[in-house]
């Protein structure tokens, strides 16, 4: 879908807000459009988890781990984890903080295990691979994130995709699983935990959908709202996949795996695309937006969301043969 940037246009969404409408704006015809460009080169980049205490994420590509650290080297980093039965398994690593989430281990990574018995792997210090968790839900694991804010109990939340629905569930460190809802919308990629200044979706869980593009609250209750239609293009291996929040550092980047993916209309790069910042603000977004790019040309928003509704701004495009996957990585600035 082209984007007309001459035209500013809005539209009011049902059922969304607290007592107001969610307006939705491409502004990028006032604005100079940020880029997404490439910063390290690798091998069928999948997804980023981090930071970690030293700035440097972890990358999982061509089905292992690495350590991207701030300047763009790549290292290897706990290489007796081979991703079973594929590439596509996404990560996250235990936040430094809240210290409630300490007892799943400092440093650790956890990744999806996409082959059945379906689960997670545990990648821990030395270098230990083990499993962490079975889980009955029916489908396909397609998104990992820690709750940091709380609302979900500090818990590994995990959706997992089966056709048209969507079930959510919520890990606590000793292995127990609480599924939060089995009938969300069809969700995947970069799934992340709002924060408070968030507006009324403050410590939800945001998902979005690839193939309708829009973009969902969860609440911990597990009823799932409509936060915003992206307005970007959508459908399989096009629409909005990743995810996060832009930082209130300026020196700062964020950071999306586009993977070399041939024969698809987006056939990806194999690099990390890296944006400012800086650049992200100069285009209409402001720390605490959520940032929101999609799979096909990582095409990116910025949605802004108060007690009173929310505003979505384009604000940045990637190489249109880009093919993004998993989260969006937040480097913080030297």
């Amino acid at each position: 879908m082209k984007r007309a940037l001459a035209v500013a246009w809005a539209v009011a969404l049902a059922g969304c807000g607290s007592g107001g409408a969610i307006t939705a704006h491409d502004a990028s015809s006032a604005r100079r459009l940020a880029h997404w460009k490439a910063f390290a080169h690798v091998t069928r980049p999948l997804d980023l988890a981090g930071p970690r205490a030293d700035g440097s994420l972890v990358l999982a590509a061509g089905g292992q781990l690495w350590l991207l650290e701030r300047s763009g080297a790549v290292q290897p980093f706990a290489p007796a984890y081979k991703s079973p039965g594929g590439e596509e398994a996404y990560i996250a690593l235990v936040p430094r903080t809240p210290t409630k989430l300490a007892c799943f281990g400092r440093g650790v990574v956890y990744a999806l295990k996409v082959p059945g018995p379906h689960g997670l792997l545990k990648i821990g210090p030395g270098n230990q691979v083990r499993r962490f968790v079975t889980l009955a839900a029916k489908g396909l694991e397609d998104g990992i994130t820690f709750d940091q804010v709380g609302d979900f109990g500090h818990r590994l939340l995990v959706t997992i995709n089966n056709g048209s629905r969507t079930t959510v569930d919520a890990i606590d460190c000793q292995g127990h699983v609480r599924t939060i809802t089995g009938n969300a919308p069809r969700v995947e990629g970069g799934i992340v935990v709002a924060p408070r200044r968030f507006g009324r979706f403050g410590g939800d869980l945001i998902a979005s959908g690839e193939v309708s593009g829009k973009v969902f609250a969860i609440s911990p209750q597990g009823q799932t709202e409509l936060v915003a239609d992206s307005r970007l293009p959508h459908g399989g291996d096009i629409g909005v996949e990743s995810e996060a929040f832009l930082p209130d550092d300026p020196r700062g980047s964020m950071l999306l795996a586009d993977r070399l993916t041939p024969g698809n209309p987006h056939p990806g790069d194999d690099v990390v695309l890296r944006v400012t910042n800086r650049a992200l603000r100069a285009a209409g977004a402001l720390p605490g937006d959520l940032i929101v790019a999609t799979e096909g040309g990582a095409k990116t928003d910025a949605i802004r969301c108060t007690r009173s509704g929310c505003q979505v701004i384009h604000v940045a495009d990637g190489p249109s043969i880009a093919h993004a996957e998993g989260h969006i990585g937040v480097l913080s600035g030297s």
